[in-house]
């Protein structure tokens, strides 16, 4: 009896057991203190203005406003582009983005996971060796080969440079490589051909790592203003994170603060929600990515 009820105790139990207590008396403090930042953004974007110079500084608003938001949506940069504007160009770009890579990584993770054919192991080696660089060792050859395809200035910048992931790329791979061959030759005997295989057996069976490229894509475009700093000189053209490191330079800098404030919620809360959203299928990525 003692044996069965010891074989029947589970080490993570999926209901509340009391043997859970001390994890939770310690996780608890540490997840309330993880969570104060994002308190504070939320509540900061909500202050008016002369709250948010107080002295000593107040952690919860106290007079709710969603003047800063008025004020943000009714501003427009030293060239006339409202911010409506800069917004819809980062939602069609990020969008684009996602949809791209996630088509790219996915194919090419499957062509050099599973397909033989010339030159394999040799573009594995060079999507290995790209995970060393980061953006800014290449910024100048990148800039060298995108003025020379006449592409500056051009919307289409926002996205080529993001069609292929590496990081990306050699997650899928290795998720890939965990399918069993037999399941994929048995399908090839019924009949199945690789576009079938890659449709309704590959794409399935990663949906977690698919959910990992989604998030580096939006957060590598949605969170950056390089391209737009670097290649584009058409206001029109830019996105929203770059109206957002412009907007205390363009207005007061007392006055934009609350401005500032808002367009900083905006630019954090897509980042919590795909984040919160995907997570966990983030962690099953990064525990497949390991095994073999």
């Amino acid at each position: 009896m003692r044996k069965t009820k010891f074989l029947g105790t589970k080490i993570n139990p999926t209901r509340f057991h009391r043997s859970q207590l001390k994890y939770i008396l310690i996780i608890t403090p540490v997840a309330l203190f993880m969570l104060l930042p994002l308190v504070y953004i939320f509540n900061y974007a909500f202050k008016p203005l002369e709250e948010m110079f107080y002295y000593p500084p107040r952690f919860l608003v106290e007079k709710f406003t969603l003047q800063n938001f008025v004020r943000l949506f009714s501003v427009t940069g030293t060239s006339g582009i409202p911010m409506s504007r800069y917004l819809f160009n980062s939602i069609i770009v990020t969008v684009l983005v996602i949809v791209t890579s996630v088509i790219f990584s996915t194919l090419a993770g499957y062509a050099l996971s599973k397909l033989n054919f010339r030159g394999k192991k040799l573009m594995n080696e060079i999507n290995t060796l790209a995970l060393m660089f980061v953006g800014v060792a290449v910024m100048i050859p990148r800039y060298l080969i995108i003025e020379k395809l006449g592409l500056i200035d051009s919307f289409a910048i926002h996205v080529l440079p993001y069609l292929a992931i590496p990081v990306g790329l050699f997650l899928v791979k290795q998720f890939i490589d965990q399918i069993p061959n037999e399941l994929l030759d048995a399908s090839r005997i019924d009949g199945a051909n690789e576009w079938q295989i890659y449709t309704k057996i590959i794409l399935p069976l990663i949906k977690p790592a698919i959910a990992t490229i989604v998030i580096l894509s939006f957060q590598s475009v949605w969170n950056s203003a390089d391209t737009s700093i670097t290649y584009i000189n058409n206001d029109s053209l830019k996105t929203f994170a770059f109206y957002m490191n412009s907007l205390t330079t363009n207005t007061n800098g007392v006055a934009g603060q609350g401005m500032a404030a808002a367009a900083s919620l905006i630019m954090f809360l897509p980042n919590l929600i795909i984040f919160m959203v995907m997570q966990s299928k983030v962690m099953d990525t990064m525990a497949h990515s390991g095994i073999k």
